[in-house]
């Protein structure tokens, strides 16, 4: 009998340990993982499957996996592995039943057999039992609140009350139709995030974290306080491709938290800026999260649309973060690394430039109006060339040998697509060079590295995939009861009092939502909630949805469940209250840019500006992208207490009251908001110690 994998179970919630189990049951689910991305690869290139058997069999795999791996990591007998995965089996029939009975289900839709309500109620249960396991009790227990609120709410006083619905209407509505458990957010995990999900895998195993981390160390290295500008700048990089802000900590952390601490910096606050900047991943286009696909998704718009709305605030986000980490190694007076530590951007760039390939034709191919699928299929494909090709030339003696086998490869492809670029075509190439792969030296190795790559990913997407599935609680329930326009009538209440208070009130919600659940379920539940009443106060649709999105960001740095913090703890050997405390004053000044770009559409690139009919379009951009910077850069000041010199508690007071100023859009607010800027900083300028500007440098 093997030995049990020991594993604490807090872990779960971001991510499994390595590997898939010990012994022959590892080798179970590693096959499983193939089986899964294989199926997931087949969906995105050819999808002729109906949406609601791919949601259904997607599901499936999520439930069978999610239990087997569970077992594999924690039973402590062949035994208990054998229940986990005849529970996961059981799961995976259940989704199964969308695609054996697809046509009967829809001929009888709204008048479920006993056979339909068995199996709905057995999805649900293992749903939220999977949930459970896999992210604590924290989501399950909200999504059962809700249900119960389904079952029972009709015993409620007016208004809270709803008129009542019978079991199988709701478990009709949770379990087959596409407002439950297989809503939008399931589509879009069974589609765009597993692919996206692979895409970021094939990028790293391709190089592009070694390329991306010394790129940051050659430009901010030997600056004042370089390892941690280090680390927001990797971070971000990184987030492009990844989109994910607990694999940006896994995976970029393990260099900067313990670089930064070496450094000098406290150990929560090196966690605290790699959590920071890690979480800012989810904002940052091209792939950005899960969130972003959702919200397309929600709001009938090319994801190309939410990308160009969220350039502008993703770089303030990064750029606050820049900030705050500047003025902390002021504060303490903390130097940059040694010139025989870094090594050189440029260098770097020249030798792996090709990496940026794949990220380049994806945010091409995204701005030029493509689908995500398609765009995510392509660039996905062209990682792959990438790695094998690589592999291929690496035999090559001779450096003219390798440019004629890169020229020719992009003339096959070129003359296979003289009809447009077309997943058949480029798919038979890269299984060419599969073949080609298998018989030169080396080669079996990189198609053993993208093997595991594959089922990696398969892996990597049960936490994701299983907090949108259990969302469909949320979601079923708002449709079917229209609870909804309840909190939506309070929202607007306050808005025709001020917007301002309305929007408190929004941000107060995602992130006390935010800190038991991931951004998944707390853009979701808010944007259901407010969006739909800031749009009626007048806040653009678009930015309302951002709003709701970046504060559910912000609460996944927020005690007492702050994922990232969690993922950061035992990297930088510190609590994790501890480094959540810390991304929190970190991230001060990203909490004011969601005020900002509902106050200034510009922000976002979204007409209705108020500036806009005085300056233009382009003025209005400008004008509140200096704004937003002098916002933020007082925010920092108040959260470090730091500028030139250290702040009194009046100077951060001050700064404080002019950043509320440029916050807000109360009558002379800028005018007010700018004088004391200036003031502030001209005082600030006047204390410096002699040394102040040398150490700026």
């Amino acid at each position: 009998m093997e030995t049990p994998v020991k594993v604490e179970f807090d872990n779960f919630e971001h991510g499994f340990p390595e590997g898939f189990g010990p012994g022959r049951w590892g080798y179970l689910a590693y096959g499983i993982g193939l089986a899964f991305a294989v199926f997931q690869l087949y969906v995105a290139a050819f999808n002729y499957l109906p949406s609601q058997v791919v949601r259904g069999v997607h599901v499936g795999f999520l439930l069978l996996l999610t239990f087997g791996l569970i077992g594999n990591f924690t039973a402590k007998s062949d035994a208990g592995r054998i229940v986990g995965w005849a529970i996961g089996a059981i799961g995976f029939l259940c989704g199964l039943y969308q695609w054996i009975f697809y046509a009967d289900l829809i001929a009888r839709d709204g008048d479920p057999t006993r056979a339909d309500l068995v199996v709905g109620t057995l999805l649900a249960v293992l749903i939220f039992e999977g949930t459970r396991r896999l992210m604590g009790l924290a989501l399950p227990l909200m999504c059962g609140v809700c249900l119960l609120y389904w079952f029972f709410g009709q015993y409620l006083p007016a208004p809270l009350n709803h008129r009542g619905y019978d079991f199988d209407q709701i478990i009709t509505h949770l379990s087959f139709g596409t407002e439950g458990f297989y809503g939008v957010p399931i589509y879009v995990s069974a589609t765009y995030i597993f692919l996206f999900i692979l895409f970021g895998s094939f990028l790293e195993h391709a190089g592009m974290i070694q390329l991306f981390t010394d790129v940051s160390l050659g430009l901010f290295g030997r600056t004042r306080g370089g390892p941690a500008k280090v680390a927001v700048f990797a971070s971000g990089m990184m987030g492009t491709i990844s989109g994910s802000g607990v694999a940006n900590v896994v995976t970029v952390g393990q260099f900067t938290i313990p670089l930064m601490i070496r450094f000098g910096y406290r150990r929560a606050f090196a966690a605290g800026v790699e959590a920071t900047a890690s979480m800012g991943g989810q904002i940052m286009p091209p792939v950005m999260g899960a969130v972003a696909f959702i919200m397309a998704e929600t709001l009938g718009v090319d994801y190309s649309v939410i990308v160009k709305a969220a350039v502008i605030p993703a770089i303030l986000y990064f750029a606050s973060a820049f900030w705050m980490v500047h003025l902390e190694a002021g504060k303490h007076g903390l130097t940059g690394m040694k010139p025989s530590e870094i090594p050189s951007a440029w260098k770097a760039l020249v030798a792996r430039w090709y990496l940026v390939l794949p990220l380049a034709a994806l945010v091409y191919m995204l701005f030029e109006g493509f689908t995500p699928l398609y765009a995510g299929s392509m660039g996905l494909a062209l990682t792959v060339a990438l790695i094998l090709g690589t592999s291929i030339t690496m035999g090559f003696s001779n450096q003219v040998l390798r440019y004629v086998f890169w020229i020719g490869l992009a003339l096959v492809v070129g003359a296979l697509s003289r009809n447009g670029l077309q997943i058949v075509p480029v798919g038979s190439v890269v299984v060419a060079l599969v073949v080609i792969t298998g018989f030169v030296r080396g080669g079996m190795g990189t198609l053993h590295a993208c093997r595991d790559s594959l089922a990696e990913s398969a892996k990597s997407a049960l936490t994701v995939g299983m907090a949108c599935a259990i969302v469909g609680v949320i979601i079923g329930m708002m449709t079917q009861t229209g609870v909804g326009s309840i909190f939506g009538s309070w929202v607007i209440g306050l808005g025709k009092t001020s917007l301002f208070a309305a929007l408190i009130m929004t941000m107060l919600l995602s992130i006390l939502l935010g800190t038991g659940i991931p951004t998944i379920p707390t853009y979701i539940i808010t944007a259901a909630l407010a969006a739909p009443a800031l749009a009626k106060l007048g806040v653009p649709l678009i930015a309302s949805h951002m709003f709701a999105f970046y504060y559910g960001i912000m609460a996944d740095l927020s005690p007492p469940v702050a994922l990232a913090a969690l993922a950061a703890a035992p990297i930088a050997k510190e609590n994790p209250d501890k480094i959540g405390w810390e991304a929190m004053r970190i991230a001060l000044a990203g909490y004011v840019i969601p005020f900002l770009f509902v106050y200034s559409p510009a922000l976002m690139l979204q007409p209705g500006d108020p500036m806009e009919a005085h300056l233009g379009f382009a003025g209005a951009v400008a004008y509140a992208g200096v704004k937003a910077l002098v916002a933020i850069a007082l925010f920092g000041m108040v959260a470090i207490g730091f500028l030139f010199t250290r702040m009194t508690v009046v100077e951060r007071l001050l700064a404080f009251i002019a950043s509320v100023c440029l916050l807000g859009e109360f009558p002379y607010s800028d005018v007010v908001g700018f004088v004391l800027a200036v003031a502030i900083v001209a005082w600030q300028w006047r204390q410096r110690p002699p040394s102040a500007v040398v150490a700026s440098a």
